[in-house]
């Protein structure tokens, strides 16, 4: 909505162009009239949409034909005055003042134009007659007014339509010539009355009629006006109640109605309530709404976002078996301009026969959170979250805030973070170098990057993460193109963490400028290729050797004979070298799920971002003389090393013998 409205008066001399704004400024009529009034502007808080209004006079003597044009660009409506005692400033209105505002603009948006009859009190009766065949003519003009700029009447009310013109325009919203809603705004109301309807039974019954109602206009209806309503549907279209509930064709009757009888407002409030802009698109402010992320901070659902997200699935699953369907799926996009899930979402989540579960679904909005928050936020927009909700935007969805009893996502960290104000909900986590000084995350979403030669097997990795193994149907049929991102949750001492997994191809890390930023890397090479391990030991060298990035090698295809050892160090004397942890063999052959330990350990140690800087500071606290009060601390430090060793490895302990 427009944060203020120019109105422009035009129309021949000595019709009362100036003496309706003096009226209005002075409550009286003026005994002496200048040739032009000086541009007034009326605070918001004395109009009735408390938007300021600037009102401005011209005059064909004092002004000239491009200083004229120049004035009706910048006003956002025109008030074109006529002397209703006099009918040839009537006809001016169709052959001189119209053509004049509007005659550049046979195609797109017109400037609304309010007919004023002015000088009421000099005759009798209307001149409504004589005006009514130019309103059917030019369905630019929004409404026509007769007032007495000497008797002050209809004063007030002229300048009020005439901002209603601008703040809730007509033209958007109704075609006059098919007295008919326009496409863009039956596509509209459609949408709001998806989003409305809570049990998807096509129709909205009392309850969501008034959860509606009190949602756009802040009280619910009574129960004799919502019988009211319904009544008046049901006289007018066939089936537009049905079983006591309110249909869509109900539904875009009644909005139609409020146009036809000039409360267009009331669908503008309707429509800007779930985010509509002028234009009937939902606005910029709405879908994207401002959310600051720090550098080296990352974003998640906090648990209204999880409530809000699961509510939608649960309400979308109609034959309630824990699954989306393709049909059921397509129906939750329908409120969307395009289906904002590819694809691919088969192939990234967990999926059961084509279907979509609840895990895969929560997968798969904590990967877009993470991966591109405003992408986030638009799909929650398109949801109706800030209105379905009560919330000002959905960034009230991204994470921060109390924690709840119950947490329908991840389980809860150890104590939420806060960046913003305490009692707001508008955070995101923790610079990530923090984490790194403190060795340990408070993170519910961790990204490893795969980093690997082509052919290492990169792709069964991340399929394998879902439980896909080699030969496993929906690896085969769904995955036509392999998917860039795989999500699933692992269990971290008893905490559950979202995991992402990312393919990245060695070579584009040895290019210029590349992005490793990530809170694991998975260096892949095949064992049964020791020249693959070569490009694996250049990336590490040149990313992450000096950094603070906890990397684990993993020898894949383990279930092929290992390759002969080329000259120099082998995986295992490199990984010795460089305090790494010894390379993790893997096979995606057998069953999926017996090598999900390897992704256990991936995401422990980035929950617990040990780096070799970090075993200097272990050792200090372990070794911490005359330190007995520390000792579980110690203790707990400890355990958390071990967790990070493979199986069958000889742990890395940062003490030495002495101990």
């Amino acid at each position: 909505m427009k944060r203020d409205v120019r109105i422009l008066l035009l129309g021949e001399a000595q019709v009362g162009k100036t003496s309706l704004i003096l009226s209005l400024v002075g409550e009286e009529f003026p005994e002496e009239v200048p040739p032009r009034a000086e541009e007034i502007t009326i605070p918001a808080d004395v109009t009735p949409e408390k938007v300021p209004t600037h009102i401005v006079d011209s005059s064909e003597a004092e002004q000239t034909v491009e200083e004229l044009q120049d004035e009706i660009h910048k006003a956002n409506v025109v008030c074109v005055v006529y002397d209703v005692s006099e009918e040839a400033t009537i006809e001016k209105i169709r052959t001189k003042w119209i053509p004049l505002v509007n005659g550049g603009t046979e195609r797109g948006p017109r400037v609304p134009i309010i007919l004023v009859g002015n000088k009421s009190d000099l005759r009798p009766g209307s001149s409504m007659e004589a005006v009514l065949p130019i309103m059917s003519q030019f369905p630019e003009i929004e409404t026509c007014v007769e007032c007495s700029a000497k008797n002050l009447r209809n004063i007030s009310e002229l300048f009020y339509y005439a901002q209603k013109a601008v703040l809730h325009p007509t033209a958007p919203l109704y075609d006059p010539e098919t007295k008919q809603l326009r496409p863009v705004c039956t596509q509209a109301l459609t949408r709001i009355f998806r989003l409305s309807d809570q049990d998807l039974d096509q129709a909205l019954s009392d309850e969501e009629l008034n959860a509606f109602q009190k949602s756009c206009f802040g009280h619910p209806l009574a129960p004799q006006a919502l019988e009211d309503v319904k009544m008046v549907v049901r006289k007018n279209v066939a089936g537009g109640v049905r079983d006591d509930r309110l249909t869509l064709d109900g539904f875009l009757f009644l909005n139609t109605l409020f146009i036809q009888r000039g409360r267009h407002e009331t669908t503008w409030t309707i429509l800007r309530r779930f985010g509509y802009g002028d234009t009937l698109e939902l606005s910029t402010d709405y879908l994207f709404p401002l959310l600051h992320v720090p550098p080296g901070c990352s974003t998640e659902l906090n648990h209204f976002g999880y409530q809000f997200v699961q509510k939608v699935f649960e309400k979308h699953d109609q034959d309630h078996d824990g699954t989306l369907s393709p049909a059921e799926l397509q129906g939750l996009f329908s409120v969307f301009p395009a289906p904002p899930w590819g694809p691919q979402l088969l192939c990234t989540v967990r999926t059961e026969a084509g279907r979509l579960p609840l895990h895969g679904y929560l997968c798969q909005w904590t990967l877009v959170t993470y991966l591109d928050v405003q992408r986030c936020l638009e799909h929650l927009g398109y949801l109706g979250y800030p209105t379905l909700c009560k919330q000002d935007s959905q960034a009230h969805a991204i994470t921060g805030g109390p924690l709840p009893s119950r947490w329908p996502g991840p389980n809860p960290p150890w104590q939420p973070l806060t960046l913003a104000c305490p009692c707001h909900p508008l955070t995101v986590t923790r610079e990530k170098t923090l984490d790194q000084e403190k060795g340990q995350t408070q993170r519910n979403v961790l990204l490893c990057k795969v980093v690997g030669a082509r052919g290492v097997g990169k792709s069964a990795f991340l399929q394998a993460f879902l439980g896909r193994g080699l030969g496993h149907q929906d690896t085969r049929e769904l995955c036509q193109e392999p998917a860039v991102y795989t999500i699933d949750t692992v269990q971290v001492n008893g905490q559950e963490k979202y995991l992402i997994l990312c393919e990245v191809d060695a070579d584009s890390l040895l290019a210029t400028a590349p992005d490793a930023t990530c809170d694991i890397a998975c260096l892949m090479f095949d064992g049964s290729d020791p020249r693959s391990f070569a490009l694996c030991a250049s990336v590490y060298k040149r990313h992450y050797m000096d950094g603070q990035i906890p990397c684990l090698f993993i020898s894949s295809k383990a279930d092929l004979p290992e390759g002969v050892s080329l000259p120099g160090l082998s995986p295992t004397e490199f990984c010795r070298r460089h305090r790494l942890p010894a390379p993790t063999p893997f096979s995606c052959v057998g069953p999926a799920e017996s090598s999900r330990a390897v992704f256990t350990r991936l995401a422990t140690m980035a929950t617990f971002p040990w780096t070799p800087g970090a075993w200097g500071a272990a050792h200090h606290l372990l070794l911490a003389p005359g330190d007995t009060g520390g000792c579980w601390d110690r203790c707990c430090c400890y355990s958390q090393l071990l967790t990070l060793q493979g199986p069958g490895e000889e742990p890395m302990r940062p003490w030495g013998p002495a101990l």
